[in-house]
């Protein structure tokens, strides 16, 4: 039986958004940056690359974010929560993880919508092996909120 090790290993901190998972959230926000992707799977025309560093930037309009789910996830949603403070909406796809400082310090603040079921990232023939949420900030989002999707 072959399975795709990185998939359920932290070979990998890097998650590609599905498309049509994306669309329809796209449908509802009109993204106008993906501030965390790579050049391959970019889902707005404008995006920040790891070369571009996303937290050094300005995030400003309508953001789509689905960060690197490793152990600068907590910057991450900080920079975020903090971006909307400042008149972005930033709309995040996080693994989650309720028990941790990150999400009870911002993701508390923001909407949360629970995806039901696994996600499979990438195109992956895999469900991945851990929950979601999208997790919004900013004026679009409906504070105090939970949702399934």
């Amino acid at each position: 039986m072959s399975i795709n090790k990185g998939l359920f290993t932290s070979t990998t901190d890097l998650w590609e958004t599905p498309q049509d998972f994306f669309d329809s959230l796209n449908s509802e926000f009109n993204f106008e940056t993906d501030v965390c992707a790579l050049p391959e799977n970019a889902k707005c025309e404008t995006y920040y690359s790891p070369d571009d560093n996303g937290l050094n930037q300005e995030w400003r309009g309508t953001c789509w974010m689905n960060p690197p789910y490793g152990r600068k996830i907590g910057e991450w949603v900080k920079k975020a929560y903090e971006s909307s403070l400042n008149g972005a909406t930033v709309v995040c796809l996080l693994p989650a993880r309720t028990d941790t400082a990150w999400w009870h310090d911002y993701c508390m603040k923001g909407e949360v919508r629970l995806v039901r079921g696994r996600l499979k990232f990438g195109g992956s023939k895999w469900n991945a092996p851990f929950p979601n949420a999208v997790v919004i900030f900013g004026e679009r989002a409906k504070v105090d909120t939970l949702k399934a999707m």
